[in-house]
């Protein structure tokens, strides 16, 4: 099943809440990301047919592969949303969310919190709710443990497989650790070779040569990149022709992205979109000047205007 999806070293898009929505997984697919998923959604939230959770499962026209990320507390919601994502035809596949650091999360005991050792039966039983009731392939992403020095990765990753998980996206910190320090991709590398199913590092790979240590150290099938593509989508096509996107190319990316975004969510785009353009602009000259313009635009035009004749790229 996996190698129907991709093929050679594939790039993902990992699942970042508020950023990874269509209008931006329609830009990165322009410039090479292998897979897709959706920014986390709730099963609870899929089952009350919440309408904001279902805008966020859509996805954009040249999107496939794509797979929809859960998180569960609740394993009767989790047979409910697994058999409503099963009546998607534009669903490739499901993925298990087992990383969320975020307080929320773990308050409410989804996510990164059921790496604890405590919740080991329910990180079993959730994986075989999702695997025996999808239609579709299952994947989890992970971290390396819940607090920082409990490595628990190689065990989860092996009981993964043997439920039928299909491949692991493995960010390489502990839920504890946020996003501080650097990701371990010597951590990552002790998790690929113990399992058989393909491993996707995760962590840190901002650039081609933090890609290129990322596979070298982790000897891991490919890389899953999140924070690294806000503010820089063309970063998928970096990677693969070795090289960096000119300024007026990156000028109608962002442009490209904008228009995705009013598409998408009507007049409303404009404003969701000013957090991207503090993205875009960060280490331009004139980057505060701009971010301050950003904050008064209220209009299609205006946005337009300001990212035609004020980013410095």
């Amino acid at each position: 099943m996996v190698g129907k999806l991709w093929s050679g070293t594939p790039l993902f898009l990992a699942p970042l809440a508020g950023y990874t929505d269509r209008p931006f997984r329609q830009v990165v697919k322009e410039f090479g990301c292998d897979i897709t998923f959706s920014e986390m959604v709730n099963v609870n939230a899929i089952v009350y047919q919440n309408p904001k959770t279902l805008k966020m499962l859509e996805k954009s026209p040249k999107e496939t592969p794509y797979f929809v990320q859960i998180a569960s507390n609740n394993l009767e919601n989790t047979r409910k949303a697994v058999e409503f994502l099963n009546q998607l035809e534009w669903v490739d596949g499901i993925d298990i969310n087992f990383g969320c650091p975020v307080k929320k999360a773990i308050r409410s005991g989804f996510g990164g919190v059921l790496l604890k050792e405590e919740n080991l039966p329910f990180f079993k039983e959730l994986i075989k709710e999702v695997v025996n009731r999808s239609q579709k392939p299952v994947s989890i992403k992970m971290r390396l443990g819940f607090g920082v020095g409990e490595f628990v990765a190689v065990e989860r990753a092996k009981i993964a497989e043997d439920l039928g998980v299909k491949f692991i996206t493995l960010h390489g910190r502990y839920v504890k650790q946020m996003y501080r320090g650097e990701a371990d991709y010597c951590k990552i590398g002790e998790v690929v070779r113990s399992v058989s199913i393909p491993v996707i590092a995760n962590g840190d790979i901002t650039d081609y040569r933090k890609y290129r240590e990322a596979m070298e150290i982790t000897g891991a099938e490919g890389v899953a990149i999140g924070r690294g593509a806000v503010g820089k989508p063309w970063i998928f096509l970096e990677l693969r022709q070795k090289g960096e996107v000119g300024p007026e190319q990156k000028r109608e990316v962002i442009l490209s992205h904008f228009r995705a975004m009013v598409e998408f969510y009507g007049e409303r785009g404009v404003i969701l979109f000013r957090k991207h353009l503090h993205s875009y602009s960060k280490g331009s000259p004139n980057g505060s000047r701009f971010r301050s313009l950003v904050n008064q635009a209220t209009s299609i035009e205006e946005v337009e205007n300001l990212i035609r004749r004020e980013l410095q790229l």
